[in-house]
């Protein structure tokens, strides 16, 4: 019998594929303060839950934009890669080795577990102003103008930062192929989403090993979040590219703030 916030953690899966099927991120914004907040999940155990929930969501959204033509496999395998090989190495030999408590200065102590929730906020919190600022707009380059280095060293670097909070990274993949790979922001989503699944889903078979997993609770929040995408999917061939940035900008932004309020109001 399932408790009632859990029912409202289910409920809110739902947008939790909408954002996904909408902007090519937002997923692990919205699945780890929901399995932490709502459902009652440890920070930890709720990254792990949040790498195979979005993944699986991400995964059939990637299927079909790639049908669309919204995918570009080329920069895929320049960023996805060491994406997945950074993300994978993070959390299954790097975390693990991090200890629970951080004593500061004056014996004040920071658990591992709102360490990463802080630290997951800030990175949010520079994408979000990424996004929101008038972008000023370059001519799209071609493929061969394009820095293979660039999308490999940011690929690695998100990875990282992905594995050590538990988000797919599509609220900083989205940035990145806008800036760096020069994506229209509909191209940017269906790659996004690409990448996200790919190193998603590598990230949480290194933590399959050492967390325990409530299958059948996981199984049921991806099949709900997999009906959301297919709403976020077809809202989003209504609304313009620029639109969609800043919108994407300000929602990650709201979500940082609520996150470090909580935390830190909450320590």
């Amino acid at each position: 019998m399932l408790d009632i916030n859990t029912i409202i953690g289910l409920i809110l899966g739902l947008f939790i594929g909408v954002t996904l099927g909408l902007m090519g991120s937002g997923g692990s914004i919205l699945t780890v303060p929901i399995l932490v907040y709502v459902v009652g999940l440890n920070p930890l155990l709720a990254t792990a839950y949040s790498l195979f929930i979005v993944g699986t969501t991400a995964l059939i959204g990637s299927i079909r934009n790639a049908i669309d033509g919204n995918v570009a496999f080329k920069i895929v395998a320049l960023f996805g890669v060491p994406s997945m090989v950074s993300v994978y190495f993070t959390r299954a030999q790097l975390l693990p080795l991090l200890p629970d408590e951080f004593v500061l200065k004056n014996n004040f102590i920071i658990p591992k577990t709102t360490l990463v929730m802080i630290f997951f906020a800030i990175v949010m919190f520079a994408a979000a102003t990424k996004m929101i600022k008038k972008n000023r707009q370059k001519p799209l380059s071609s493929p061969e103008q394009i820095s293979k280095v660039s999308l490999i060293f940011q690929g690695a670097l998100i990875g990282s930062i992905s594995g050590f909070v538990g988000a797919g990274g599509g609220f900083l993949i989205v940035p990145a192929l806008l800036f760096f790979a020069n994506l229209p922001m509909k191209q940017a989503v269906g790659t996004s989403l690409t990448i996200v699944a790919i190193q998603s889903l590598t990230g949480f078979l290194g933590d399959v090993s050492y967390q325990p997993i409530d299958w059948p609770f996981v199984l049921l929040f991806s099949s709900i979040s997999v009906f959301g995408l297919f709403i976020g999917i077809r809202l989003s061939k209504r609304i313009i590219d620029g639109n969609l940035r800043k919108i994407f900008g300000w929602f990650i932004l709201v979500m940082a703030l609520y996150i470090l309020s909580k935390e830190i109001i909450g320590y």
